[in-house]
């Protein structure tokens, strides 16, 4: 028996002819000594069979005749050699070579096997030649890539914002407000009271009863739904269930409000005359607002009736209209009540503690009903009335004169026309109504010295007549003057109307008026007294007219029997 050959050596024939077997697959591919049994087997010089293995296109037989066959299958579907699949996946390959004999040997093909055994590589260069690489050009595709959205989680408290009756009561909250300060008579954007005091009736008035019907609409909407049960199995404390539910109803009806109330001071801001708007109370008034709607919430939960939200709506306006009508200290817990005098200003707590007072009510009802420990709303319900203690004991004095406000601010004339601080944009219209009257009075004996505006007791002097409420386009009118006239000569204030000789004093008083500032919507009159008085004035001369007004204006005006005729 022959030695073994090793890997990478080469087999040489032995003497007898016996078969040969290939262990190693070496430059010439010749077959080994020994018989010991291997895949491939070579002719023997007794030509004793053996058997090809080059899987080349052509069957080769060897130099004595021997039948050649094909090894295992490879990819390309090549059979395998004699008793010897080729392994699957890879290339059945033999490396052939001329020996010394012409004989052929190869070596059993490998899976991904090259000229080495047992060394991955490409396939059997003697087969087929390597085909040249060319370069790969990246792969360019004019199809857009289409991205699939992800998923947009909604948060709960923005559902509840956006939908409901929340958007609903603040857009018509909005509305109510601003169409009713354009209603309202001109005048209102001339002093930062007034405009106050209409936005707080607006809003208490007519946006207080909406808010608390949103507010119970919106309460009694599981019930309505019948999903009270659905929104219990949700891991969620009840309290702040509920203040999910009721922020909407809070929210925008205070919106609503302050953005048309912006609006109105922006709309003011110009006709001032000073001063500030004062915000506090704007603030103390949305409170309000938000505070209604929370209460209407509250109801509206407890209250299983599908008409529960426009009777607290009816229910609210009567509760905030009737205490408008009382003179009571207590009255000013009410955020309704209006303030009528220009020239006073709050004092700085009032705003703070009305904004509490009613915030607090309404926190304690909320806590009272959803808290899990109910003791809690006791809390803001103590301070609630800590803050309406002092409103209640103070009363009318929550609103005091502002001395900058109520300064005098005069012209040059005779007789001199004198307004407040806060109306000095409208001096020189009103000197300009007064200048046809101050003609005819100038240099009159009893003539007043001085027309005046503001607060009494103001800096008032011997021979002041007060002058008519200042609005701008009353100022611009004839009425404004006429109704001037009226107050210089309205001197006695009388208790009864059956006086002798009451019909002859009013008749004179007429023609008087309507002489010294005439008034173009001045119709006949029932009396005809006054046709003939008024007719004798007109008749006079100018001294003859300075005369007899001299006369008019130095009588006691209570004594009918001393008024002189014309």
């Amino acid at each position: 028996m022959s030695d073994l050959d090793t890997p990478g050596t080469t087999g040489t024939a032995g003497p007898s002819g016996t078969s040969g077997a290939a262990v190693g697959l070496g430059p010439t591919g010749t077959a080994g000594t020994t018989g010991t049994p291997g895949t491939l087997r070579t002719s023997g010089p007794t030509g004793a069979p053996g058997a090809a293995v080059d899987p080349c296109p052509s069957d080769t037989a060897g130099p004595t005749g021997a039948q050649g066959t094909t090894v295992g299958p490879g990819p390309s579907g090549i059979p395998g050699a004699l008793g010897a699949p080729g392994l699957p996946g890879a290339a059945d390959t033999a490396d052939t070579a001329a020996g010394p004999g012409g004989d052929l040997a190869a070596a059993p093909g490998t899976p991904g096997s090259s000229d080495t055994l047992g060394t991955p590589g490409s396939a059997d260069a003697a087969r087929s030649p390597r085909r040249p690489s060319t370069p790969r050009t990246p792969h360019t595709s004019t199809t857009p890539r289409t991205r699939v959205p992800r998923p947009r989680s909604v948060s709960p408290l923005r559902a509840e914002f956006l939908r409901g009756a929340g958007p609903w009561g603040g857009g018509v909250s909005a509305l109510v407000v601003g169409v009713t300060m354009y209603f309202q008579p001109p005048g209102w954007e001339a002093h930062w009271v007034d405009t106050t005091d209409l936005l707080r009736a607006v809003a208490l008035l007519l946006c207080g009863p909406l808010a608390v019907a949103v507010g119970c609409w919106q309460g009694g909407r599981e019930r309505r739904r019948g999903t009270e049960e659905l929104w219990g199995s949700v891991p969620r404390t009840r309290l702040r269930r509920v203040l999910m539910a009721v922020a909407p109803t809070a929210f925008w009806p205070v919106a609503g409000y302050l953005v048309a109330a912006a609006g109105c001071l922006l709309v003011a801001w110009p006709h001032t005359s000073g001063g500030r708007p004062f915000v506090s109370l704007i603030g103390a008034d949305a409170v309000a607002l938000g505070a209604l709607g929370v209460l209407g919430f509250v109801a509206g939960r407890l209250v299983p009736w599908r008409l529960a939200a426009p009777m607290l709506a009816a229910v609210t306006y009567v509760g905030l209209a009737i205490p408008l009508y009382s003179n009571a200290p207590a009255r000013w817990l009410n955020p309704a009540v209006q303030h009528s005098y220009t020239w006073d200003q709050p004092v700085w707590w009032f705003g703070p503690a009305s904004a509490v007072w009613t915030g607090g009510i309404a926190l304690a009802a909320l806590l009272a009903y959803a808290a899990r420990r109910r003791a809690l709303a006791l809390l803001p319900l103590a301070l609630a009335v800590a803050a309406a203690v002092p409103i209640a004991r103070t009363g009318d004095a929550v609103w005091y004169p502002d001395p900058e406000a109520a300064r005098l601010v005069c012209d040059d004339g005779t007789p001199q026309v004198c307004v407040t601080a806060v109306d000095r944009k409208l001096l020189p219209g009103t000197s300009a109504a007064l200048a046809g009257l101050n003609a005819k009075l100038r240099g009159v004996p009893g003539a007043p010295a001085r027309w005046v505006d503001g607060p009494y007791g103001n800096d008032t002097r011997p021979g002041d007549v007060r002058l008519p409420t200042l609005v701008e386009p009353t100022v611009r009118g004839r009425s404004f003057t006429h109704e001037a006239a009226r107050r210089l000569l309205d001197g006695c204030v009388r208790t009864t109307t059956d006086t002798r000789g009451q019909e002859q004093i009013d008749a004179i008083d007429l023609a008087v008026t309507q002489w010294l500032a005439p008034r173009p919507d001045f119709g006949p009159s029932t009396q005809p007294e006054v046709t003939v008085h008024l007719k004798r004035l007109r008749a006079m001369d100018t001294e003859q007219s300075r005369a007899y007004l001299a006369r008019y204006l130095a009588v006691d005006r209570c004594r009918p029997d001393t008024i002189p005729a014309p």
